[in-house]
């Protein structure tokens, strides 16, 4: 079970503006920015629907490999929503909203490079 979960990004302001409008469609936004005073001078963000559980950091430091994480939508016109503004933030696409029957018979996803990399997917887990 995931509490939360935070990646790194190399240009916080790019990664803002492509997360601000892929998150909408999920319900989901910029909740909170920690001080800069408990952060060392980095810019950390947090996005949620009613808490923040999706962290981003500003750094250098980048994993050996991209990052991937799934956020849950309530709505298979959720996943088709998110990967259409995620697109249209500047996001790659990496797997346009469709069934995933390989994972599970309702499994529905869609997948997209952010501008750091990382696989970003939304999944509706219902039958319709």
């Amino acid at each position: 079970m995931i509490d939360h979960l935070g990646i790194t990004v190399a240009d916080f302001d790019a990664s803002k503006a492509f997360y601000d409008k892929a998150m909408a469609p999920l319900g989901a936004s910029l909740l909170y920015m920690v001080p800069l005073e408990y952060t060392g001078g980095a810019k950390v963000g947090g996005y949620g629907r009613d808490r923040p559980v999706f962290w981003r950091s500003a750094g250098t430091e980048k994993p050996k490999s991209a990052q991937h994480v799934a956020f849950t939508a309530r709505s298979r016109a959720e996943v088709d929503a998110f990967h259409a503004a995620a697109v249209a933030a500047g996001g790659k696409d990496n797997g346009a909203p469709g069934p995933r029957s390989h994972y599970h018979p309702n499994y529905y996803g869609a997948f997209v490079f952010d501008p750091d990399g990382n696989n970003v997917e939304a999944v509706c887990h219902d039958p319709e």
